[in-house]
């Protein structure tokens, strides 16, 4: 018997080492085309940036000093960088307001999907999955058309008297939020549903049959149940947020800046490719806590439910 064991033992082994093996040629090739990137730009934060773009091939880390500091052209005395410190604070603001919004209208609208009967709930999944079968730009410049000085909101204004002359929307942190709302506003909504479908609404019967208010319920009990979509929705709308371009660039016309279009500014108009290439390294880690924070958040709850 202990023979047969082996044997048996020494086939399943073979026969793992040689899917390993079969394995490998696509596990190179997706490991390559994964980390080779990163790596080209981890090298490039390190080196001296060209006189016309591109990089020279001499180790510096100035790019990483530009980062949050600037050089007098004068005296070469260092200051701290306020355009880009002001730029990374903008876009940390205006992503955390998008996660908020986002999840003060989502919440609602995944309640009241989750609530329909399930013949229903199909279409109403539908509804909010539209937009997902449209362009970003195309999304983007219907928010253009719709907050612009001779767009439709100030066409009303005008049309019914409440206005004498068009309110400036556009080119706003107020215009970018609009939009990054209204995009990742899906990204939001998914999340909380498939946590709220799964509730057992016999608790909530059961706590307004103890006399608990609306208010008590909600924070007693669905919002408990519900914090893993809360997180997981949370993650996905403030990371896509954090790292945008083409919603700043659009409605913030290119005066409300936010780190996308400053490392995209970097490797263009800048060409300074040690200085966005660091930018972007730097923008990865803002990322990678923040996914920290989450995978720590989800562990906890698992290890709270059993």
């Amino acid at each position: 018997m202990t023979h047969v064991a082996d044997v048996i033992e020494a086939e399943k082994s073979r026969d793992i080492r040689t899917r390993w093996l079969l394995s490998l040629p696509a596990l190179l090739i997706i490991l390559a085309a994964a980390s080779g990137p990163l790596l080209i730009v981890v090298a490039y934060s390190f080196l001296t940036p060209g006189p016309y773009g591109d990089v020279v091939w001499v180790p510096s880390i100035e790019g990483w000093i530009n980062v949050a500091l600037q050089q007098d052209i004068f005296d070469g005395s260092l200051s701290m960088a306020d355009a880009h410190v002001s730029i990374f604070i903008r876009s940390v603001v205006l992503s955390l307001a998008t996660t908020l919004l986002t999840l003060a209208i989502g919440f609602p609208t995944a309640y009241f999907i989750a609530t329909r009967r399930e013949t229903t709930r199909e279409l109403w999944l539908l509804l909010i999955t539209i937009p997902f079968w449209t362009n970003l730009l195309i999304r983007t410049f219907a928010i253009l058309e719709i907050i612009r000085n001779e767009g439709l909101i100030n066409g009303l204004l005008m049309r019914f008297g409440l206005i004498s002359k068009p309110i400036q929307m556009l080119f706003t942190d107020g215009a970018i939020l609009t939009g990054m709302v209204y995009v990742y506003l899906p990204l939001m909504v998914l999340p909380l549903y498939a946590s709220m479908e799964k509730i057992d609404f016999r608790l909530v019967e059961a706590g307004y049959d103890l006399y608990a208010t609306p208010s008590k319920v909600l924070r007693r009990i669905i919002i408990p149940l519900v914090k893993p979509g809360i997180i997981a929705g949370s993650i996905l709308v403030f990371i896509p947020a954090l790292g945008a371009y083409v919603t700043p660039s659009i409605l913030g016309g290119g005066k409300n800046l936010m780190l996308g279009n400053l490392i995209e500014l970097q490797f263009g108009q800048g060409r300074n490719w040690p200085l966005g290439s660091a930018l972007s390294i730097t923008l990865m880690m803002v990322v990678m806590i923040a996914l920290l924070f989450y995978v720590r958040n989800a562990g906890g709850q698992e290890n709270r439910h059993g």
